[in-house]
């Protein structure tokens, strides 16, 4: 067990941690939750770990003191959200509810998590480093649009800081960083590891690339818009280089990630010692987000979908690190003896469920693409498709004894294997009709995100009349199977682009006729994605061309409600 307490510390015979984690999430200990992960990566590592879950940060601040001091560092998470994602719609208008905490009660970490506890931290410690990591830190670490400030905010290193940033999936840098700290070298030793960025008062006489200065972005948006494209570029780079950028007198500098994790690497993380239960010191407490997961696996990481507004490629990479079945039939098998396991899996899959094991045929031809997304505006040629592997796959879940249904929650690309002229290989429609028949629960979730291909193309999805074709073939399927199974369109409004228009013209598709609408999301502007930068500029940061964006709060609220009306 990871501890959380003195008392707990003190079980197991320790005179202090060597690192202490801090997390604005109640503490799971499943590998869906990254703090789970950065711990027992680190136990596994040999070192001594606790965690504090949903520190008090506005009493006298006793959580922040009552694990005392680690003997190697603090490492700071908002959690699996960004807090001000977590906190607010995209109305801003403060949620009533929080998924991640016990009882979905909200309240329990501050907005901008990252920034408040580290400055916390730093107070009251401020010779003992502070590294901060996840979701929120990741995808601030350089300039960034901040929706709900509505306004440029520099890297979270220079706001919160922290000593250190580790962006990204982190268990490779953070184990460098607390071998290099235990091996007695002083903290600037840390700033040549892989995928962590820190200030310098001197810009690096290493080779890099000198983004435009926090200044120069807040002073002229289109210099911001270009530092996006030079940011994406290198996200998308199989030999990415290192990014600097002055902010005042110093610079923030972000180097390049470690390549993406082996499928070795992958299997190993996957079979640590997860309780994959709350700590116990939630005893019964309901916590939603370990509900709607407990019963979950991931199959691999990454995305090559490349959508304008998603944060995927920015965190988890392009490039897809994948599990092999081995790993993953083991980690099925340790599921159906779990205790309150019924036989159904409800999420084999991964950010995109169907990209398990894909990867260009010709790796020196990705070696020398920056292409941020490989199937927008066209499906790379060099992109292996087949879902061999993932039939394969499914078909030995569902073989192993006490598993019942294993159903695919998560999205899938559906691009990945139709086309306007049907289906892409002989792997395809067997795809498809597996994934209908049985590894849907009644409901087949997808997202075409839009109606009018103007809008898709901002986006960056494929036309409609893929969607089109994707009903035709599942409505062919339930009705040869004798099927009341329904297709479940996913669509975002006030995306820029759209305008009240092209949200009517939505709600009068004729292809979307007697389908149960579920939800119509309102953007969110996030940061770090092309998406967000196009809010903010009010252009396309690749063409440079002007755009129509509503900003307008009452207005992106219409486009929204508008596909209810009748």
């Amino acid at each position: 067990m990871i501890p959380t307490t003195q008392k707990e510390i003190k079980a197991l015979g320790w005179d202090a941690p060597d690192i202490i984690l801090f997390t604005g999430d109640a503490f799971i200990d499943h590998p869906a939750f990254g703090t789970a992960v950065i711990a027992r990566v680190l136990e596994n590592a040999g070192y001594r770990v606790a965690v504090v879950p949903q520190p008090n940060w506005r009493d006298d601040l006793r959580d922040f003191r009552k694990l005392g001091e680690p003997k190697l560092f603090f490492g700071v998470s908002s959690g699996a959200m960004d807090s001000m994602v977590n906190h607010y719609t995209a109305a801003k208008r403060l949620r009533s509810n929080d998924a991640y905490t016990p009882g979905g009660k909200a309240s329990f970490r501050p907005d901008y998590a990252v920034t408040v506890y580290t400055r916390i931290l730093k107070e009251l410690f401020p010779h003992i480093p502070v590294v901060i990591g996840g979701i929120e830190a990741s995808l601030r670490r350089l300039t960034h649009y901040d929706y709900w400030q509505d306004m440029l905010k520099p890297s979270i290193l220079v706001e919160s800081g922290a000593d250190l940033l580790v962006y990204g999936m982190g268990e490779r840098p953070i184990c460098a960083i607390a071998d290099t700290l235990a091996g007695g070298a002083p903290l600037r030793a840390l700033q040549s590891i892989l995928q962590v960025g820190y200030l310098s008062d001197t810009e690096p006489l290493t080779e890099h690339i000198a983004l435009e200065s926090f200044e120069n972005c807040k002073a002229e948006k289109r210099k911001f818009a270009a530092n996006f494209n030079i940011i994406e570029d290198q996200a998308n780079s199989m030999e990415p280089q290192i990014l600097v950028e002055k902010c005042g007198e110093r610079y923030v500098c972000i180097n390049p990630p470690y390549p993406p994790a082996t499928e070795q690497e992958m299997d190993a993380i996957y079979a640590l010692p997860f309780t994959k239960m709350p700590h116990p010191r939630y005893r019964d407490k309901h916590i939603p987000a370990y509900e709607m997961i407990k019963h979950s696996l991931t199959t691999h990481r990454g995305c090559f979908g490349g959508c304008n507004f998603c944060t995927l490629a920015a965190h988890q990479g392009k490039f897809i690190q994948s599990r092999t079945p081995e790993s993953i039939l083991a980690e099925v098998e340790a599921l159906a003896a779990m205790p309150g396991f019924k036989g159904n899996i409800t999420d084999l899959g991964a950010p995109t469920a169907n990209m398990y094991r894909m990867k260009g045929r010709d790796r020196s031809l990705c070696a020398g693409c920056q292409r941020h997304s490989c199937l927008f505006p066209s499906r790379c040629k060099n992109m292996e498709t087949s879902h061999k592997e993932l039939l394969s796959l499914y078909e030995k879940v569902l073989k192993v004894p006490g598993i019942e249904n294993a159903y695919i929650g998560s999205g899938i690309r559906y691009d990945l294997f139709l086309d306007k002229d049907g289906y892409l290989d002989d792997t395809s429609k067997p795809y498809l009709e597996q994934l209908v028949t049985k590894h849907t629960s009644g409901r087949l979730k997808v997202a075409p995100e839009h109606t009018c291909d103007h809008v898709l193309r901002i986006m960056g999805k494929p036309s409609f009349k893929l969607f089109e074709r994707l009903r035709r073939e599942f409505d062919d399927i339930c009705r040869r199977k004798g099927l009341k199974y329904q297709l479940v369109p996913y669509f975002i409004s006030g995306h820029p682009g759209c305008r009240m228009e092209d949200m009517e013209s939505l709600s009068r598709n004729p292809h979307l006729k007697n389908l149960f609408m579920e939800q119509v999301q309102d953007f969110t502007p996030t940061p770090m994605t092309r998406s967000s930068v196009m809010f903010y500029t009010g252009i396309d940061p690749k063409t440079e061309k002007p755009l129509f964006v509503e900003r307008n709060p009452r207005r992106k609220q219409r486009q929204k409600s508008f596909f209810f009306k009748k």
